[in-house]
Formats: C-alpha cells, sequence, structure tokens
C-alpha cells in the first residue's frame, strides 16, 4: 500500500528535479510507502497564478488549490531569483521577469535571463551577489500544512555557460563554485541548490503529515 502525493507543476524541467529529490531517481517512484505524481495525471487540474507576494504564499496557494483538485497531499513550491544590485528582484516575479515581451517569445527563459543581463551590464563583477530562493509547501487535504525554505548563494556572471538546468542557471555560480548551476550535474547540483535544500527538509516531514493519510 502506498501514498499518492501530488507535485503541483506542469513544468517537466521541475517535476523531474523534483521527484529525483524526493525520489532518489529520474521518474516517479515509490520512497518509503510514498508515491510521487505530477499533474500530467490530472489534465483537468486548474493553473493557479501566482498572485503572492512572496514565494511562501505562491507555494501554499498552489498546493492547496491541487490538494482541493485531487483530493490528495500536494507538494508545491515557488522559487526565484533575487540579485542584491536589483533590490531582491526579480524575486518572486523571475518566471515572468520579460513580461508580455517574454511571454511572446519562442524561449521564455532565455528572454528573462537576457534582460536580467542587460541591466545588470554596468554592474561589477563584485557587486553582482544573489542568491536563489524556495519555498516548498506541503498541503494535506483535512489536515496540516507545512512550508520550509531553501537559499542557495551566489553570482550572476555576464554570459551564459553550460547546457544543464534551467532558468537562470546559465548565469549563476553558487559560493565556493567556478561553474554556473548549468554546469553541474544533476546529484551535484542537488546537493547544493535552494529547491534541494527545501526539498529535503520537506521529506523529512513526509512520514509525519502523511501518517493520518488514507493510503491508495
Amino acid at each position: 500500500m502506498t501514498t499518492t502525493i501530488v507535485l503541483a507543476s506542469r513544468n517537466q524541467d521541475k517535476i523531474v528535479e523534483l521527484n529525483r529529490i524526493l525520489a532518489g531517481g529520474p521518474s516517479p517512484a515509490a520512497v518509503d510507502g510514498i508515491e510521487v505524481t505530477g499533474l500530467a495525471a490530472f489534465p483537468d487540474a486548474p493553473e493557479v497564478p501566482e498572485t503572492e507576494l512572496t514565494f511562501e504564499g505562491n507555494a501554499l496557494l498552489k498546493a492547496r488549490a491541487i490538494a482541493a483538485h485531487t483530493g490528495l497531499p500536494a507538494v508545491a513550491d515557488d522559487s526565484g531569483l533575487c540579485v542584491d544590485a536589483l533590490n531582491g528582484m526579480p524575486g518572486v516575479l523571475s518566471a515572468r521577469w520579460s513580461g508580455r515581451f517574454g511571454a511572446a517569445a519562442p524561449d521564455k527563459d532565455r528572454a528573462n535571463l537576457d534582460l536580467l543581463l542587460d541591466q545588470l551590464a554596468d554592474v561589477a563583477p563584485e557587486h553582482r551577489g544573489a542568491h536563489f530562493v524556495c519555498a516548498a509547501a506541503l498541503v494535506v487535504p483535512g489536515g496540516a500544512e507545512h512550508v520550509v525554505e531553501g537559499r542557495m548563494h551566489g553570482r550572476v556572471i555576464g554570459a551564459p555557460r553550460g547546457t544543464g538546468g534551467f532558468g537562470y542557471d546559465p548565469v549563476f555560480v553558487p559560493e565556493d563554485e567556478t561553474r554556473t548551476s548549468a554546469e553541474l550535474s544533476p546529484a551535484e547540483k542537488d546537493a547544493i541548490s535552494h529547491r534541494g535544500r527545501a526539498l529535503r527538509a520537506l521529506a523529512e516531514l513526509l512520514p509525519g503529515a502523511l501518517g493520518t493519510v488514507r493510503p491508495v
């Protein structure tokens, strides 16, 4: 008997990454009686606008909506890049930083990244400090809600490097590294990333939080 939890995302890169962190592999798998699935299994699940002003608020918003829709425990996260020279922006707007121009672009991630680099073009390397933040939420229908946060500190470089990861990974160099996040292996990135830290913290809470959930 297993308990199913739903990852509240249609972003396939994120689903693969979160499954890898939670389940120790590249695809959904049962771990200690917990089976992880994504929204591909629920094609009628609602799109949940990220209307909150904090990572925690957006993560809870999505997890609550998906838990209510599916009747299953739901995990959702919200993450973004906070750049010191931009007063913490893009922040919660990271995925939508280039606005309607990026929405119309062939590659929205690249549009966001290019805009960020343009904005930092005149900022000296020593002032390009930044950190990634991830808030991960677990909502159990009729039960508890939990939110944890993970951070990864580093700096933004002047041009993309690497083909791994997604989003701003090609221009972010973590602390104590010379490689960008996009140049790290998945295992290396999971070990230090904001999402890896948040999901590992959340994974520790799962057995207790799901103890009252009826297995499926």
